[in-house]
């Protein structure tokens, strides 16, 4: 039996990592569901093929689980990747999605698995200057009113949190993007023995939305 964290390459899943490994929880798997639609209801999909990368930063055993991207197939696979690893525990970066926490909270139940949380209903603004002081994680998609181009491939540092903060005010966003407004990538962390370096990327937007690529990438020391 191990303890596991789903993990999507994003803000909210790697920092709920460091939150119960700072509480001394001992984490042996990742699990990182890829959907091979860019409709999933409740995983990422640009960019997960890197989360190898994450996972080797860390030194933590990664598995990977395909999915169609179906609202009750994403559940079963992700079902059987937690029966067939043994999993005792599970961590979610779920912050305020009721719709992603109910449905794993009655998942786990059935199996017998204990789910934490660590950022639910983390307050946004304190969850994002948490990011721009400690972590490097730059936004790789984006899907609702009031976003541009530009923020493909930013970092979430003070400007970017402001200009969300704007875009919550006016168009109402979720500043932690839980709604589906815009996913993001870690490439440092305080627990990444390296760093992740981008050698090569492009964006692709078609009017009103848009994601950014990571074609190439690799692992550097930090300096």
């Amino acid at each position: 039996m191990t303890n596991a964290c789903l993990l999507s390459g994003g803000k909210d899943s790697m920092l709920a990592l460091h939150k119960v490994i700072g509480l001394g929880m001992r984490i042996g798997l990742l699990i990182t569901m890829v959907s091979r639609s860019k409709e999933s209801y409740m995983f990422h999909y640009p960019n997960v093929r890197h989360t190898k990368l994450q996972a080797e930063a860390l030194g933590i055993r990664q598995a990977f689980a395909e999915t169609e991207g179906k609202k009750e197939e994403e559940l079963a696979d992700l079902r059987k990747v937690l029966t067939e690893n043994g999993v005792k525990t599970l961590v979610t970066g779920a912050t305020y999605s009721r719709y992603q926490g109910d449905r794993i909270n009655i998942m786990a139940k059935e199996l017998g698995i204990e789910h934490i949380a660590p950022l639910w209903h983390i307050d946004p603004e304190a969850e994002l200057a948490e990011l721009d002081r400690d972590f490097n994680a730059i936004i790789t998609s984006v899907s609702a009113e009031g976003f541009d181009e530009s923020f493909l491939g930013r970092r979430i540092d003070k400007e970017i949190i402001s200009r969300l903060r704007g875009l919550h005010k006016r168009y109402g966003i979720n500043m932690l993007f839980e709604g589906g407004e815009a996913e993001s990538f870690v490439l440092d962390a305080p627990l990444f023995r390296k760093r992740i370096v981008i050698n090569k990327a492009r964006k692709e937007w078609n009017g009103n939305r848009g994601m950014y690529l990571i074609e190439e990438a690799a692992l550097e020391d930090k300096g």
